[in-house]
C-alpha cells in the first residue's frame, strides 16, 4: 500500500528546499563562488535529490515492486510501472549521479556545473513531482 501522507509529506520538504534554493542562489557565478553561499547551494541541492529518491524508494516499497538492488533500479522499476515517464528516469538518473559527486566527493566537484544546475535545472525537481502527483490522482487510495 503507497503511504501517500508520508509522499505527500517528502514533496512537501522537496517544495521547502527548493523554495530557500531559490532564494539564495545567485543570479551570476562569481557570486555564487562565496563560500557560504556556494556550500548552502550544495546542501540544499543535495538534500532536494535526496527527497526525490526518498519519494521513489517510498514508491517502489508501497507498490510492492520487488528490493531494488541499487538506487538506480528504483529509478526502472517506477518507469516499468508508468509512475515515471522515460524522460524523468534519465533526469532522476543524472541527479543521484550529481548527489553523488557531491556527497562522496569523488574528485573535485565543479563549481559551475553545481551553479548551472542550480541556474537552469530546478525545473527537473517541479517535473518530477507534477509526475508523481499525476501517478497518485491515478491510483485510489487504499
Amino acid at each position: 500500500m503507497v503511504d501517500r501522507d508520508r509522499i505527500l509529506t517528502r514533496l512537501d520538504e522537496l517544495d521547502g528546499y527548493l523554495r530557500d534554493l531559490r532564494a539564495i542562489a545567485p543570479s551570476r557565478f562569481g557570486d555564487y563562488l562565496a563560500v557560504e553561499k556556494r556550500r548552502a547551494c550544495e546542501r540544499l541541492l543535495q538534500i532536494s535529490i535526496e527527497g526525490v529518491i526518498d519519494v521513489c524508494a517510498l514508491l517502489v516499497t508501497g507498490l510492492r515492486l520487488g528490493v531494488p538492488a541499487e538506487e538506480d533500479d528504483l529509478f526502472e522499476k517506477l518507469a516499468r510501472r508508468e509512475v515515471l515517464s522515460p524522460p524523468m528516469v534519465a533526469t532522476v538518473r543524472r541527479m543521484k549521479g550529481l548527489r553523488n559527486l557531491r556527497v562522496h566527493e569523488y574528485g573535485r566537484i565543479d563549481d559551475q556545473i553545481i551553479f548551472e544546475t542550480i541556474r537552469d535545472r530546478l525545473a527537473d525537481f517541479d517535473v518530477f513531482k507534477g509526475e508523481i502527483l499525476g501517478f497518485l490522482r491515478q491510483s485510489p487510495p487504499a
